[in-house]
């Protein structure tokens, strides 16, 4: 089923203690950036990128954009605020509201095209969807950095990118979240709250967030997995 796909690319990610946009750190000699663009570049199915920017970043990004031959870039739309504004403003450049939109994080550029299919044909049926993957860990609830409660686990998910929506959707949830001054930590928490049911797609573990510089040692791992594997 055919997408669109909005990438808010503006953060400065200062947990990576760079000195400058994450995305442009390099891995295997390519930026995190690049990365995730060409995943999205290479599926038939993705009808265009929607990147929203810093706008001190848009000629590198530019530059970076036609030396790796990325062509699916329809739009650069400036990065607000919040993610949630860069989103917003990504959305406002989607070609129609009729179709399926996916929200993904840039630096999470391991996520697998046979994932964002199942994502989008749930997002077709059901209007939204997210990825997220079963919590492993105990999880407790503290308070004053005591334990107040051991959380039973089971029906706990941990929730990455993409996220797929109905672009009408996304934008009644927007729309709804900017009267109510609310912000959310996904898109998923602005649709619950019109409310309109979500679906979970099991991804996988390897889908990782790249917000610190331990984070770029597991990356790294990844690839050398990937590579092994002859993927």
């Amino acid at each position: 089923m055919p997408y669109q796909v909005i990438i808010p690319a503006a953060g400065q990610g200062k947990r990576m203690g760079a000195g400058k946009n994450k995305l442009l750190l390099k891995l295997e000699a390519t930026p995190i950036l690049i990365h995730t663009l060409k995943v999205f570049e290479a599926d038939p199915e993705c009808l265009g990128i929607i990147l929203a920017i810093h706008p001190d970043d848009e000629q590198e990004f530019k530059s970076l954009l036609n030396e790796y031959g990325i062509h699916k870039v329809s739009s650069l739309v400036t990065g607000g605020k919040e993610r949630q504004d860069s989103v917003y403003n990504g959305l406002l450049a989607v070609s129609s509201l009729d179709g399926i939109v996916l929200v993904h994080d840039a630096a999470r550029p391991f996520i697998k095209v046979e994932t964002i299919h199942k994502l989008v044909d749930a997002a077709g049926k059901d209007g939204g969807a997210i990825v997220a993957v079963p919590v492993k860990d105990t999880i407790k609830k503290a308070a004053n950095n005591q334990v107040a409660e051991t959380v039973e686990r089971s029906s706990l998910w941990s929730v990455q990118t993409p996220q797929a929506f109905r672009a009408s959707i996304l934008l009644e949830a927007h729309n709804k979240a900017a009267r109510d001054q609310f912000i959310g930590t996904d898109e998923s928490s602005l649709v619950e709250r019109i409310p309109h049911p979500v679906s979970i797609i099991e991804g996988d573990y390897d889908n990782i967030k790249l917000t610190t510089p331990e984070d770029l040692y597991f990356a790294e791992a990844i690839l050398r997995k990937r590579k092994e594997s002859g993927l």
